[in-house]
């Protein structure tokens, strides 16, 4: 018992001096791609991933184009992937009225299953440490080092990135603000990996009361189709997904086409609850935030996963930058937080705006009739959500 007792507390005392140049709590693509970038930087970088390689995540699995380039150059073969090249959109109004456009620049399909655990594995091959099966359950900063409170013990770094998704037990911790707001958490996301028959290079987005849903292909046939529904409508019909689906999703014509004639994958659909697109603070408690937990763009856009691998580039630059003693954390901070916006928080804006047009039966209808007769429109409205190559 006693050489027990020492043997684990010899393992607590070596986690506890284990201290990193990085850390990074949250294994999506966000942080994945970050660890890829610092470790090849040369930095000793440790991630955090609270899940076990490979998983599905409740995601439409849709990448802008801006983004290929980018995967590519951190050692994805999407080329020999073989993944669908998608440049047409489809949206349906609750009554089926239609509307198809071109995508300009376009996008891909690809599940997180497939992607997130070639990334894990190329973040290894670079040399940052992934830790999976562990959680975080505290980031604390003090005297310019950050603690790490973790199922694994306890982590020191100088630089804490989180990465940690919709919401985290650290963003309740923290008592960040669009909790404490609590007025837009009141969506639910579902997700299933489905055979159907669909246009290779088109993505739908299909309106329904009180939400919405896309489908497109992702690899080996297989298509991706998830929505987003005001929780509202779960509770309405009982928590019953199928119910609700039944009686509210299939009144789009489009919709009950596509969900009767397609062949679910999943025992179970994955969920997500408690979803906000309320605007998120970049910099927290001197934790740097990525992807959807420095700001979430409404899933109509398409562009969350783009923005989380672009978020990654822009914060591993000024995070070089103060390892290097080029600037100081202040400055660091600071230059995280601007440069974040300048990249995004117009599209967040545009995000919300147009928000309010889907999943109301009226003025989805609305809108696909005033803009049909004017594609250009479309196209303009798409660009204000996506950004150019990085």
């Amino acid at each position: 018992m006693d050489l027990g007792f020492s043997l684990v507390s010899h393992c607590q005392i070596l986690t506890q001096n284990r201290k990193y140049d990085v850390a990074i709590a949250g294994g999506g693509l966000a942080g994945l791609s970050a660890a890829i970038l610092l470790a090849r930087a040369g930095y000793q970088v440790c991630l955090f991933e609270k899940e076990s390689y490979p998983f599905h995540k409740v995601c439409g699995e849709y990448i802008s184009m801006e983004s290929w380039d980018f995967l590519c150059g951190l050692g994805m073969p999407l080329e020999s992937w073989d993944l669908p090249l998608i440049r047409e959109l489809l949206i349906t109004a609750p009554d089926g009225r239609s509307i198809t456009t071109p995508l300009p620049l376009g996008g891909f399909g690809i599940s997180r299953y497939k992607l997130d655990a070639a990334m894990a594995t190329q973040a290894r091959t670079c040399g940052a440490e992934v830790l999976e099966n562990t959680k975080v359950f505290d980031i604390v900063f003090q005297e310019g080092i950050h603690q790490i409170q973790t199922s694994a013990g306890l982590y020191k770094a100088t630089v804490v990135l989180g990465c940690f998704g919709k919401k985290s037990n650290l963003d309740v911790k923290w008592k960040r603000p669009f909790i404490r707001q609590g007025n837009d958490q009141n969506y639910v996301g579902v997700k299933y990996h489905v055979k159907t028959i669909l246009p290779d290079h088109q993505i739908a987005l299909h309106n329904f009361s009180r939400g919405y849903g896309g489908i497109s292909k992702i690899e080996n046939g297989v298509s991706c189709f998830c929505y987003l529904t005001e929780s509202v409508n779960l509770h309405h019909h009982q928590q019953s997904i199928s119910d609700m689906e039944e009686k509210i999703l299939k009144k789009n014509p489009a919709l009950r086409k596509l969900m009767d004639n397609m062949t679910i994958l999943y025992q179970e659909p994955l969920t997500i609850a408690q979803i906000s697109f309320a605007k998120k603070t970049q910099v927290e408690n001197h934790v740097l935030c990525l992807g959807d937990a420095a700001g979430m763009i409404t899933p109509l856009c398409g562009n969350g996963m783009s923005m989380a691998l672009h978020a990654s580039k822009i914060a591993s630059a000024c995070v070089q930058e103060f390892l290097s003693d080029k600037t100081s954390r202040s400055t660091m901070e600071l230059s995280y937080q601007t440069r974040w916006d300048q990249a995004f928080a117009s599209r967040l804006r545009t995000g919300r705006i147009i928000q309010r047009f889907f999943g109301n039966g009226f003025w989805s209808s609305i809108l696909i009739g005033t803009l049909k007769p004017f594609p250009f429109l479309i196209r303009a409205l798409i660009r204000k959500t996506h950004g150019e190559k990085f």
